[in-house]
Protein backbone atom coordinates (compact mmCIF):
# COMPACT_ATOMS: atom_id res chain seq x y z
CA UNK A 1 0.00 0.00 0.00
CA UNK A 2 1.30 3.72 -0.68
CA UNK A 3 1.62 5.82 2.56
CA UNK A 4 1.91 9.66 2.18
CA UNK A 5 3.92 10.30 5.45
CA UNK A 6 5.60 13.87 6.66
CA UNK A 7 9.00 14.01 7.79
CA UNK A 8 7.77 15.22 11.14
CA UNK A 9 5.64 11.92 11.11
CA UNK A 10 7.87 9.74 10.64
CA UNK A 11 8.65 8.41 14.09
CA UNK A 12 5.34 6.73 14.12
CA UNK A 13 6.64 4.65 11.18
CA UNK A 14 10.19 3.47 12.93
CA UNK A 15 10.99 0.65 11.19
CA UNK A 16 9.21 1.55 7.69
CA UNK A 17 11.63 4.51 8.03
CA UNK A 18 14.52 2.99 8.99
CA UNK A 19 14.07 0.60 6.02
CA UNK A 20 13.69 3.34 3.28
CA UNK A 21 17.02 5.24 4.25
CA UNK A 22 18.71 1.86 4.34
CA UNK A 23 17.36 1.08 1.33
CA UNK A 24 18.42 4.91 -0.02
CA UNK A 25 22.10 3.95 1.43
CA UNK A 26 22.25 0.59 -0.66
CA UNK A 27 20.57 2.02 -4.19
CA UNK A 28 22.66 5.49 -3.86
CA UNK A 29 25.93 4.72 -2.59
CA UNK A 30 26.45 1.02 -3.13
CA UNK A 31 24.73 0.30 -6.24
CA UNK A 32 24.63 4.16 -7.90
CA UNK A 33 28.23 5.07 -6.28
CA UNK A 34 26.78 8.46 -5.33
CA UNK A 35 29.15 10.59 -2.91
CA UNK A 36 26.14 10.62 -0.49
CA UNK A 37 26.71 10.30 3.27
CA UNK A 38 25.54 7.22 5.53
CA UNK A 39 25.33 7.53 8.91
CA UNK A 40 26.59 4.92 12.16
CA UNK A 41 22.94 3.13 11.40
CA UNK A 42 23.38 2.47 7.36
CA UNK A 43 21.17 5.43 6.76
CA UNK A 44 21.39 7.40 3.44
CA UNK A 45 20.23 10.97 4.37
CA UNK A 46 20.86 14.81 3.22
CA UNK A 47 19.65 18.17 4.18
CA UNK A 48 16.31 18.37 2.60
CA UNK A 49 15.61 15.25 4.89
CA UNK A 50 15.37 17.95 7.17
CA UNK A 51 13.01 20.02 5.50
CA UNK A 52 9.94 18.18 6.91
CA UNK A 53 9.51 16.99 2.99
CA UNK A 54 6.65 14.88 2.15
CA UNK A 55 7.20 11.14 1.57
CA UNK A 56 5.31 8.93 -0.71
CA UNK A 57 6.36 5.39 0.55
CA UNK A 58 5.26 1.76 -0.49
CA UNK A 59 5.12 -0.37 2.03
CA UNK A 60 5.08 -3.77 1.76
CA UNK A 61 3.00 -6.27 3.43
CA UNK A 62 5.41 -7.00 6.18
CA UNK A 63 5.87 -3.45 7.28
CA UNK A 64 9.16 -2.51 5.27
CA UNK A 65 9.95 0.07 2.55
CA UNK A 66 9.47 -1.36 -0.95
CA UNK A 67 10.28 1.86 -2.72
CA UNK A 68 9.78 6.12 -2.33
CA UNK A 69 9.97 9.52 -3.38
CA UNK A 70 10.73 12.79 -1.53
CA UNK A 71 8.51 15.63 -2.18
CA UNK A 72 9.53 19.08 -1.47
CA UNK A 73 7.14 22.69 -2.66
CA UNK A 74 9.85 24.74 -4.42
CA UNK A 75 8.86 27.71 -2.47
CA UNK A 76 11.89 26.82 -0.36
CA UNK A 77 15.07 25.04 -0.59
CA UNK A 78 15.31 22.43 -3.22
CA UNK A 79 17.94 20.55 -5.39
CA UNK A 80 17.08 21.80 -8.52
CA UNK A 81 18.22 25.29 -7.29
CA UNK A 82 20.71 24.94 -4.93
CA UNK A 83 22.38 22.04 -6.56
CA UNK A 84 21.28 21.93 -10.54
CA UNK A 85 20.47 25.30 -11.20
CA UNK A 86 23.19 25.39 -14.24
CA UNK A 87 20.30 22.59 -15.92
CA UNK A 88 18.27 26.15 -16.29
CA UNK A 89 20.42 28.32 -17.60
CA UNK A 90 20.47 29.90 -13.64
CA UNK A 91 17.15 31.07 -13.54
CA UNK A 92 15.25 29.56 -10.12
CA UNK A 93 12.16 27.51 -10.11
CA UNK A 94 9.91 29.17 -7.18
CA UNK A 95 6.07 28.65 -7.44
CA UNK A 96 3.59 27.30 -5.15
CA UNK A 97 2.65 25.17 -8.02
CA UNK A 98 5.88 23.66 -8.75
CA UNK A 99 6.85 20.78 -6.16
CA UNK A 100 10.04 19.16 -7.11
CA UNK A 101 10.36 15.10 -6.56
CA UNK A 102 13.79 13.32 -5.32
CA UNK A 103 15.30 10.14 -4.11
CA UNK A 104 13.26 7.77 -5.83
CA UNK A 105 14.40 4.48 -4.63
CA UNK A 106 13.09 1.17 -4.66
CA UNK A 107 14.57 -1.72 -2.66
CA UNK A 108 16.36 -4.66 -4.23
CA UNK A 109 13.13 -7.02 -3.17
CA UNK A 110 10.37 -4.47 -4.80
CA UNK A 111 8.19 -5.90 -7.59
CA UNK A 112 7.80 -4.65 -10.85
CA UNK A 113 4.49 -2.87 -10.01
CA UNK A 114 6.08 -0.54 -7.14
CA UNK A 115 7.79 1.83 -9.44
CA UNK A 116 4.34 2.42 -11.09
CA UNK A 117 2.40 3.03 -7.79
CA UNK A 118 5.19 6.01 -6.62
CA UNK A 119 4.58 7.32 -10.21
CA UNK A 120 0.66 7.08 -9.64
CA UNK A 121 1.42 8.67 -6.33
CA UNK A 122 2.97 11.71 -7.21
CA UNK A 123 0.17 12.17 -9.58
CA UNK A 124 -2.30 12.18 -6.66
CA UNK A 125 -0.31 14.46 -4.59
CA UNK A 126 -0.42 16.73 -7.88
CA UNK A 127 -4.06 16.23 -8.34
CA UNK A 128 -5.31 16.57 -3.92
CA UNK A 129 -2.78 19.56 -3.60
CA UNK A 130 -3.51 21.22 -6.71
CA UNK A 131 0.16 21.26 -8.05
CA UNK A 132 0.73 21.74 -11.77
CA UNK A 133 4.00 20.71 -12.30
CA UNK A 134 6.58 18.31 -10.60
CA UNK A 135 10.39 19.29 -11.40
CA UNK A 136 13.56 17.15 -10.90
CA UNK A 137 16.61 15.87 -12.00
CA UNK A 138 17.29 12.53 -13.57
CA UNK A 139 19.87 10.24 -15.16
CA UNK A 140 19.42 8.09 -18.94
CA UNK A 141 18.28 5.08 -17.73
CA UNK A 142 15.20 6.68 -16.24
CA UNK A 143 14.08 7.79 -19.10
CA UNK A 144 12.47 4.55 -20.41
CA UNK A 145 11.31 4.10 -17.14
CA UNK A 146 9.10 7.17 -17.01
CA UNK A 147 7.87 5.97 -21.01
CA UNK A 148 6.67 2.83 -19.60
CA UNK A 149 4.85 4.22 -16.66
CA UNK A 150 2.87 7.33 -19.07
CA UNK A 151 4.65 9.73 -17.24
CA UNK A 152 7.40 11.34 -19.26
CA UNK A 153 8.50 14.68 -18.52
CA UNK A 154 9.52 17.68 -20.51
CA UNK A 155 13.37 18.72 -20.87
CA UNK A 156 14.47 21.43 -19.31
CA UNK A 157 18.13 20.86 -19.70
CA UNK A 158 20.65 18.03 -19.70
CA UNK A 159 24.53 17.71 -19.43
CA UNK A 160 26.81 14.95 -20.07
CA UNK A 161 26.51 12.15 -22.39
CA UNK A 162 25.56 8.65 -23.24
CA UNK A 163 24.76 7.28 -19.47
CA UNK A 164 27.05 10.01 -17.21
CA UNK A 165 23.96 12.62 -19.22
CA UNK A 166 21.90 14.55 -16.64
CA UNK A 167 18.16 16.14 -17.15
CA UNK A 168 15.88 18.44 -16.03
CA UNK A 169 12.47 17.52 -16.57
CA UNK A 170 8.98 19.03 -15.62
CA UNK A 171 5.91 16.89 -15.67
CA UNK A 172 2.59 18.22 -16.22
CA UNK A 173 -0.53 17.09 -14.25
CA UNK A 174 -3.73 16.26 -16.02
CA UNK A 175 -6.97 14.05 -15.56
CA UNK A 176 -5.87 12.01 -18.44
CA UNK A 177 -2.41 11.50 -17.16
CA UNK A 178 -3.41 10.61 -13.95
CA UNK A 179 -6.26 7.96 -15.22
CA UNK A 180 -3.76 6.58 -17.79
CA UNK A 181 -0.82 6.05 -15.07
CA UNK A 182 -3.36 4.62 -12.81
CA UNK A 183 -4.09 2.23 -15.39
CA UNK A 184 -0.13 1.42 -15.97
CA UNK A 185 -0.07 1.02 -11.95
CA UNK A 186 -3.19 -1.86 -12.12
CA UNK A 187 -4.34 0.25 -9.40
CA UNK A 188 -7.68 1.81 -9.85
CA UNK A 189 -8.26 5.93 -9.02
CA UNK A 190 -10.81 4.89 -5.94
CA UNK A 191 -7.92 2.94 -4.39
CA UNK A 192 -5.38 5.61 -4.78
CA UNK A 193 -7.74 7.86 -3.03
CA UNK A 194 -8.40 5.87 -0.08
CA UNK A 195 -4.95 5.54 0.55
CA UNK A 196 -4.38 9.05 0.04
CA UNK A 197 -7.58 10.17 2.54
CA UNK A 198 -6.29 7.38 5.15
CA UNK A 199 -2.86 9.06 5.06
CA UNK A 200 -4.24 12.44 6.10
CA UNK A 201 -7.19 10.99 8.29
CA UNK A 202 -9.66 11.93 5.74
CA UNK A 203 -10.59 8.09 4.50
CA UNK A 204 -14.45 8.01 3.71
CA UNK A 205 -16.64 5.74 4.32
CA UNK A 206 -17.61 4.94 0.79
CA UNK A 207 -15.61 6.13 -1.94
CA UNK A 208 -15.16 9.66 -3.00
CA UNK A 209 -16.55 10.41 -6.49
CA UNK A 210 -12.92 11.30 -8.81
CA UNK A 211 -13.80 14.70 -10.68
CA UNK A 212 -10.53 16.63 -10.58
Amino acid sequence: MLRYIYATDLHKFSDLAHSMFKDRADQFKTRLGWAVNVDENGEERDQYDHLNPLYVIWEEPDGSHGGSMRFLPTTGPVMVNDVFSNLNGGTQICSPLIWECTRFCLSRKASSHVAGALTLGGTEIMRNFSVEHLTGVFDHRMIRIYRSLGFSPEVIGSVGEGRDRISLGLWEYSREIYLNVAQRAGITPEQSQMWFDRSFGMAAEQPMALSA
